[in-house]
């Protein structure tokens, strides 16, 4: 049997018998269905298995056709003479989706749009849109499984555990613990200290505005949650999904479209980056930007927010998250075998295209000849290749501008005289983009393969003394601007305690014995401080008031009489 999460207030109302009184916010406000939720487990796809077989056939499909994506402004189809593919970044010569740049006027529209539907959608009980979300996380999960995860595969060139991890797993997580945080909300309630004469109440409105959502490539589950959550809490987004996820973001809107979700609620708007920031920090109405992306783009944003803060009818929150420059600090005390499996599964699944990629490394002398052993000869038996060879342990890198960047890093390395190219280093673009997994070896942390944000496939590592470990430490949080992800390898545990005390400051998400990637939705809740953004913490019971407006309600049932106070009185 389902129970129902009464107020804590409403409930001394009923203990102390007062039938006659109640509260002027509606039930529907403050109560709603009492639910669970798990993880969505990761399922195996081994030969023969029912996943795999609807996998195989969904890949199939998708990459034999180019799926047209129009924008959609509430429900309405729009096209522009700007016309767009997306690619396969491992076959860059087969289209996927063709689609269209809006025009500043189109991504008006949605501006106006999104405002609009807000006002049914908002009225809303926040229980009844709660459902809403958790039937389309159960259809995500089992009849659109292998859809999300086909077109994440050929769009955005993942394996198929790097798909499953995040089109499948994570953006249903999202969706589900979302509404379970934000059911948890209503849990508290402020003190009615003698609720026959007065009653106190928390309720949660939409924000006075629109949300603009600019959602990444790199994870299917971070433009599904940037776009989709705030509307949990009963806002109106405009969302500009990566040109080069198109496909993949477009499956979300239909998914929940053929689901019931209201028209305009969210509204896909694919434009040139420029064209759409100047117009959502352009309008009056902008209530909150939803960012994950590069710290140059994230800066303009703020920067506009601020030039054109007076003509705002309030002050737009500012959520973003940019990167980092990941690091696995390696103490003597290390298991090398562990150091080296975790390094390179976080510095080459899926490229190195993770927020949370280690991409430096800081390893003692004592250990280096065997550390450098096992990750060069881990590195020669990774295949790179097609996701569609399901062999292949990673990709192709997303685009013509991530390729060029990295062999232009790998260059650095190959010419620099601090660096040197221990493994891989070459790069081919004569079918897709590929950049093989590179291991470089330096000898100062301030080279800047070291310390800049690269988005690819290649591991710096910088040997240290030993008799340096703690004073490293420092330089730790000295080599970057960034504080994202890091991770420390060490079995003598008083160095761990120290290390963690020392570099709480370098890194939102810290672990200890494990690599700097794979945050789960309710388990690491994810984000990170200094240039690597605002530390909102998707995944965790924080977010969900990002998108809220609360309201405290007091209301008095018994009737003011006088405005003397008793001591005033003779």
């Amino acid at each position: 049997m389902m129970t129902i999460s009464k107020v804590q207030a409403l409930r001394s109302l009923q203990q102390v018998g007062l039938r006659s009184i109640s509260s002027v916010v509606p039930k529907t406000d403050l109560e709603i269905r009492d639910f669970k939720v798990e993880n969505e487990p990761l399922l195996s796809y081994l030969p023969g298995s029912k996943e795999r077989q609807e996998l195989e056939a969904a890949l199939k499909t998708h990459a034999a056709q180019t799926e047209e994506c129009p924008i959609i402004i509430g429900g309405k189809e729009y096209r522009t003479d700007d016309v767009r593919y997306q690619v396969m970044p491992h076959d860059h010569q087969k289209k996927v989706a063709k689609f269209y740049h809006a025009t500043p006027e189109l991504v008006k529209k949605a501006i106006a749009t999104s405002m609009e539907a807000k006002k049914e959608w908002e009225r809303v009980p926040i229980g009844d849109r709660m459902e809403l979300f958790l039937k389309v996380s159960d259809q995500m999960a089992n009849e659109h499984r292998a859809q999300l995860n086909a077109t994440t595969m050929l769009g955005q060139a993942k394996t198929i555990i790097q798909a499953e991890i995040d089109a499948a797993a994570e953006l249903v997580d999202f969706y589900r613990f979302n509404c379970y945080f934000g059911k948890e909300l209503l849990k508290y309630q402020p003190i009615s200290e003698s609720p026959d004469t007065t009653l106190n109440l928390m309720r949660y409105r939409s924000l006075e505005g629109f949300v603009a959502s600019i959602s990444p490539f790199n994870f299917t589950a971070i433009a599904g949650n940037l776009a989709y959550t705030p509307a949990i809490m009963g806002n109106g987004v405009v969302w500009k999904p990566s040109d080069t996820a198109v496909l993949s973001n477009y499956q979300i809107l239909k998914i929940f479209r053929d689901a019931g979700f209201p028209d305009g609620v969210v509204n896909f708007v694919p434009a040139d980056g420029p064209v759409f920031g100047k117009a959502v920090t352009g309008s009056r109405d902008l209530a909150a930007i939803n960012f994950t992306g590069s710290v140059p783009t994230f800066q303009w944003l703020w920067k506009a927010v601020g030039q054109n803060l007076s003509q705002y009818t309030g002050f737009p929150k500012l959520i973003g998250e940019c990167g980092g420059k990941n690091y696995h600090f390696v103490h003597p005390s290390a298991e090398v075998e562990s150091v080296v499996s975790s390094s390179i599964r976080s510095a080459f699944e899926y490229q190195g295209q993770k927020c949370s990629a280690c991409s430096r490394m800081y390893v003692p002398e004592s250990l280096w000849p065997q550390v450098k052993e096992g990750l060069l000869e881990t590195r020669k038996s990774l295949k790179m290749g097609s996701v569609t060879d399901f062999d292949s342990f990673m990709s192709a890198v997303i685009d013509r501008n991530s390729f060029d960047r990295c062999h232009s890093y790998i260059e650095h390395a190959k010419a620099g005289p601090n660096t040197t190219v221990l493994g891989g280093g070459k790069c081919d673009d004569s079918v897709g983009f590929f950049v093989e997994p590179t291991i470089v070896q330096t000898t100062s942390t301030k080279d800047k393969i070291f310390a800049e944000e690269i988005f690819g496939p290649i591991l710096t590592a910088y040997v240290y003394k030993d008799t340096d470990v703690k004073s490293m430490l420092q330089t730790v949080m000295e080599d970057t601007p960034y504080a994202l992800t890091g991770a420390v390898y060490s079995q003598d545990e008083t160095f761990a305690k120290e290390a963690t005390e020392t570099l709480k400051g370098s890194a939102g998400n810290f672990y200890m014995n494990d690599k700097s990637t794979g945050s789960v939705v309710g388990q690491q809740p994810f984000g990170g401080a200094k240039l690597s953004g605002t530390n909102d913490k998707a995944g965790g019971p924080h977010y969900m008031l990002k998108w809220a407006s609360p309201q405290s309600v007091k209301q008095t049932f018994v009737t003011l009489k006088d405005v003397e106070y008793p001591y005033m009185k003779k």
